[in-house]
């Protein structure tokens, strides 16, 4: 980890250190303002003592970011577009993260402060959002070109969606559960279940239940959450030391002739597909290394002679670390790029479902080396989760867990609800989706409130509904502003 800092220069030290801690921070204020999401039914329904549920909340938040991957991470750095990426630069690095890190914290904190149980998820990507068009404005780019848009759509759309499957699916588990056992004593209220039962705990299978459905929460919220921080990370180290990081320093030869296979293949599948792909490629007339950019941008024309210079580049290598520092940003540059097309390539009409199914198996070997996190980064993001985690859960599992219904949550409705965020996370983590751990528990208690017929607490509704809505066009306004004014400032 250590060796990071050999050859840097005391202010590019400095500020890599700060912007670390910036991302740390995130992480930690992340783990506590969304501790909630994963405790609140459990500690409400009086499950488990709050402590105890905190503590072990923490360490299933460690576990799930060490063992989640980074499918999540890279899907939130592609939020950038790949030219973005691969114009690795010290200077505009440091602001675009500073400038995100500084809105996402300042945004995370506030809410979380006055006990809105906002979206960390929401936040993020709006300040990478923000970051992206504020760099197209400050270079006198396209708008259209300063965001992955269509990454930003896809994200999008699982962050509208899950919501709204938690919310339908924790209410029709509820319903079905009051079907089939509808004197059973988990439609009870902690506080009916003390004036009737004179009891504190919820009965025996209904408390394993919410300890399992919560550590579980606390799992994939690691895992998805955990993975944001990572991406985070990953930003910092390749704006800051890309010489170090823009690809797999460690990389075994294996993982490196995967990458120069897959540009093999990649050139047999064009020229196999010639006759669907050969106007948008421009295969007949881009074929040579010259015919490179000198300001090196994504083009897909220029597809054949990138494939020719990555493999010129690549013949023989089986260590990273033999490459000089800026081949090795050249090689980024490829991967990235080839990746870049074959992702438009999967998307035209015409090919054939079974060549779209071989494209993607070739992006999966051409990004090998280069979507991969070190383990100290995966680490150090694990013990912030984990640790912020343990702290400031207070302030929103009271607006969980009476808030947003008229009437108290019952043992039955918390189950629906939480059963119905793990599953929805964890199908979101298969498919490497970000989602709001907080809307889909948030939601999902609305709708077993609603199954009740409990109805919802409008005051409460309405402020959690206001901070979802303004949370993407506030941090976007805030990290594009803060790099904006740090632009013109350093740049």
């Amino acid at each position: 980890m250590f060796d990071l800092f050999a050859g840097l220069t005391p202010g590019v030290a400095f500020s890599l250190v700060l912007a670390l801690g910036f991302v740390l921070a995130f992480e930690f204020i992340n783990g506590f303002h969304d501790t909630a999401n994963a405790v609140a039914t459990v500690i409400y329904t009086k499950a488990m003592p709050a402590h105890l549920a905190v503590v072990a909340s923490g360490i299933f938040n460690f576990l799930g970011v060490l063992l989640g991957g980074v499918g999540v991470a890279y899907a939130i750095v592609h939020l950038l577009p790949v030219e973005l990426l691969i114009d690795v630069d010290t200077g505009r690095g440091l602001v675009m993260v500073f400038s995100m890190l500084a809105a996402a914290i300042a945004w995370n904190f506030g809410t979380w402060y006055f006990g809105i149980p906002a979206s960390s998820s929401h936040t993020l990507i709006g300040s990478i959002l923000g970051v992206g068009l504020a760099n197209a404005w400050v270079t006198h780019a396209p708008l259209s070109e300063g965001v992955n848009w269509r990454k930003a759509i896809e994200i999008g759309m699982s962050l509208v969606v899950s919501p709204l499957v938690g919310f339908l699916i924790a209410g029709v588990f509820l319903i079905m559960l009051k079907y089939w056992w509808p004197l059973s004593k988990m439609h009870v209220t902690p506080s009916q279940r003390r004036e009737l039962a004179d009891k504190k705990r919820p009965p025996f299978w209904n408390r394993v239940v919410l300890i399992m459905s919560a550590m579980g929460m606390s799992f994939v919220h690691g895992s998805n959450d955990g993975q944001k921080g990572i991406g985070l990370i990953m930003l910092v180290l390749i704006g800051i030391v890309p010489a170090k990081f823009v690809l797999d320093i460690n990389a075994t030869p294996y993982e490196i002739k995967r990458s120069y296979d897959a540009a093999l293949h990649l050139s047999d599948f064009y020229e196999r597909n010639t006759h669907t792909l050969g106007e948008f490629l421009l295969l007949d007339k881009a074929d040579r290394i010259q015919d490179l950019p000198k300001v090196y941008r994504c083009d897909p024309a220029t597809t054949m002679a990138t494939i020719t210079a990555l493999r010129t580049m690549l013949d023989g290598v089986r260590d990273y670390d033999t490459l000089s520092s800026q081949s090795r940003i050249q090689v980024r540059r490829y991967l990235l790029c080839l990746d870049d097309t074959a992702r438009k390539v999967a998307a035209l009409h015409g090919l054939p479902e079974r060549e779209k199914s071989d494209l993607k198996k070739l992006r999966k070997d051409l990004v090998a080396t280069t979507e991969y996190s070190p383990f100290w980064v995966i680490l150090l993001v694990a013990l912030a989760l984990g640790i912020g985690t343990m702290i400031g859960w207070r302030r929103v599992v009271k607006t969980v867990g009476e808030k947003i219904g008229k009437q108290g949550m019952t043992y039955a409705q918390g189950m629906c609800a939480q059963v119905t965020a793990v599953l929805a996370i964890g199908f979101a983590n298969l498919y490497s989706l970000p989602v709001s751990t907080t809307h889909v528990l948030s939601s999902g208690v609305a709708g077993t409130m609603v199954a009740n017929k409990s109805g919802l607490h409008q005051n409460t509704v309405r402020t959690i509904l206001t901070a979802w809505v303004l949370t993407l066009p506030a941090s976007m306004l805030l990290s594009a502003g803060l790099f904006w004014g740090a632009s013109k400032i350093f740049l």
